[in-house]
């Protein structure tokens, strides 16, 4: 089932058709395997009536608006798990990476994974925003690529992590969660739809600096040091999808970055003695 949500996401900027096939047959083993209900069945037709309804009347702007919020707050809400009717599985349960490491659980997200499918339905341009206006060169994304193992290493330095080699068993669970899940639902939320509006608005800097740092308060709970950490993250990201334009390039750093991450420094966070 989780292959088939994956490839549902992956297919989605390219066939929307057979991307929307895959996700169907995905809910369909979702209610079999009863990680979807039928509460949560019952959430998702309004979302879906709704989306139908965004392609049926983008040219008029007022409805198409009014669709548009629900859309986006349909995805917040999916996003922060607050629709009811999704029984998320934990696939890695209290686990040490290492033993400097806190206990990490792991959990598979049906409900944050739809969120793509939604925003793309408000902007058609989620995936692909055209010809960046602004060219930079090889040297800008190596440096722009250094940055990620540099933010880690800052974060050694303020005593949040520390430097420990792990390789877990489930690293191929995690490497599809954190993909498709978690990497590509978060950049489409703050990257692809939030810097892109505010773009619109504001302009590029204005919209990099605003969609950073509600991505840094969007990770609160984790404490302050996480707020910085992932604001700084959401500038790297932020930077990525600017000259780019393309959604996949921000997905593939924050992919990059949470793998390196897992890989060589204490994961989530060092645990003090």
């Amino acid at each position: 089932m989780w292959g088939v949500l994956s490839a549902s996401l992956f297919f989605l900027p390219f066939n929307r058709l057979f991307a929307g096939i895959l996700l169907a047959a995905a809910a369909a083993m979702g209610v079999y395997h009863q990680i979807l209900t039928p509460l949560g069945l019952a959430y998702l037709v309004p979302i879906a009536m709704a989306i139908w309804l965004r392609q049926q009347y983008r040219q008029q702007r007022a409805a198409a608006l009014i669709l548009e919020i629900f859309l986006v707050a349909s995805s917040l809400a999916l996003f922060c798990h607050l629709i009811p009717g999704f029984n998320n599985p934990l696939m890695v349960v209290q686990e040490k990476t290492g033993p400097l490491s806190s206990p990490y659980s792991l959990y598979y997200n049906f409900d944050k994974a739809l969120v793509p499918f939604l925003l793309f339905a408000c902007l058609p341009t989620l995936f692909n925003a055209g010809k960046t206006e602004q060219q930079v060169g090889i040297s800008a994304w190596v440096l722009l690529v250094l940055a990620v193992p540099a933010l880690l290493l800052l974060a050694v330095a303020l005593g949040g992590l520390k430097i420990e080699l792990y390789m877990p068993t489930w690293i191929l669970a995690f490497m599809m969660a954190n993909l498709f899940f978690v990497s590509l639902a978060e950049e489409a939320l703050f990257r692809g739809y939030l810097q892109q509006r505010i773009r619109q608005w504001l302009g590029a800097y204005p919209a990099l600096v605003i969609t950073a740092l509600l991505f840094g308060a969007a990770h609160f709970a984790g404490g302050m040091l996480m707020v910085i950490f992932a604001t700084l993250a959401g500038v790297i990201y932020g930077l990525a999808w600017m000259w780019s334009r393309r959604l996949w390039v921000p997905v593939v750093f924050h992919f990059g970055l949470n793998l390196t991450h897992l890989l060589f420094f204490t994961y989530p966070v060092y645990q003090h003695p």
